[in-house]
């Protein structure tokens, strides 16, 4: 099975080809994170008009370093929900073109099961399972199980508020840091103390909560500039990276205990960063995966799988041409 895939949420245009739900024939990327650097953040307008530009050539050069035609696609998949709506309308329109030219089904997939999809592509994942998936726009943990042969995706908590990434973007851009904000940080947090001691926040059950820990930071940024006092960003960065890889580890430490799973995975944007994969990484008697750096942020491939796995577990009707089907910039819960 040969799925062509398409992934423009938010600031990456992508296009993947994916054989049998394991082998990346191709994967192309092209970012615009030079582009949106200068304004601190990604600007909904111009990725809209970037992905226009972009979605042609990057699926040309997906299918010729495939070494493959349209007639060898079997579906084509691309992400509708949640992002940025004009970002998901160019990749959603571009895939229905693509899919009622040439008969190929299309298969909508929800972005963020494409993050947890992503740690299947080069592991060979162990159920039951807990998935946390971190980026800039979400913070979410699921129950992964089979139940009658098919695999189940089961919402246990996610942010209240702020996102982990839009937390980092956020707190850099206090700190007058380059966008995006989540590698300086990390970055500075090598060489910092952690002097701030920000207490974790009272969260029930499985759900998170940054923006007490945005707060706190923000208030004491501003009152020692005011006080003209000099303020070393590598140990505010320490700070920050302690405060968050502790109140994701305990949410999750939490979920792997009472849900007795064996398997864990760590997807997203976010799984990059060094600091949350070294405290991540210590979980014992229990396997942790992390996607390969390349499918840990918005990317092509991890919708081909995720449709993979959507198709094997007939959660999609093949035979419907889905041509209906809207861009959603709210997540939608399958």
């Amino acid at each position: 099975m040969k799925i062509l895939a398409i992934e423009s949420s938010c600031d990456e245009t992508s296009v993947a080809v994916i054989e049998d739900g394991k082998k990346v024939l191709s994967n192309i990327i092209s970012t615009q994170i030079d582009i949106h650097k200068e304004f601190g953040g990604v600007v909904p307008e111009i990725a809209s008009r970037h992905h226009i530009e972009n979605i042609l050539p990057v699926f040309t050069q997906a299918l010729k370093k495939a070494d493959i035609t349209l007639k060898d696609i079997d579906y084509i998949a691309v992400t509708n929900t949640p992002g940025l709506i004009g970002s998901l309308l160019v990749g959603l329109m571009f895939a229905k073109s693509v899919s009622f030219a040439n008969n190929i089904p299309l298969i909508p997939i929800n972005h963020i099961n494409g993050h947890i999809f992503s740690s299947f592509i080069e592991s060979d994942v162990k159920l039951p399972a807990i998935s946390l998936v971190v980026s800039g726009g979400h913070t979410n943990l699921y129950y992964i199980y089979e139940k009658d042969e098919k695999i189940v995706t089961e919402l246990l908590g996610e942010t209240l508020d702020d996102a982990v990434g839009e937390t980092y973007d956020k707190i850099a851009r206090i700190l007058g840091l380059p966008y995006p904000g989540g590698p300086q940080i990390d970055r500075l947090s090598v060489d910092g103390k952690d002097i701030l001691k920000i207490k974790k926040p009272k969260v029930d059950g499985y759900n998170f909560s940054f923006s007490g820990v945005k707060t706190f930071i923000t208030n004491y940024v501003n009152h020692e500039r005011m006080k003209k006092n000099e303020i070393s960003k590598e140990d505010i960065s320490k700070s920050l990276q302690e405060a968050i890889v502790n109140i994701l580890y305990d949410k999750v430490e939490k979920a792997v205990k009472e849900k007795n799973v064996k398997t864990l995975l760590v997807a997203g944007g976010v799984s990059a960063n060094k600091g949350l994969r070294k405290k991540f990484e210590n979980f014992s008697d229990i396997e942790v995966h992390f996607p390969k750096m390349e499918y840990c942020t918005d990317n092509a491939a991890m919708i081909g799988v995720a449709a993979y796995y959507e198709l094997k577990n007939k959660k999609i009707d093949d035979k419907k041409n889905n041509y209906d089907v809207d861009a959603i910039s709210t997540k939608e819960e399958k």
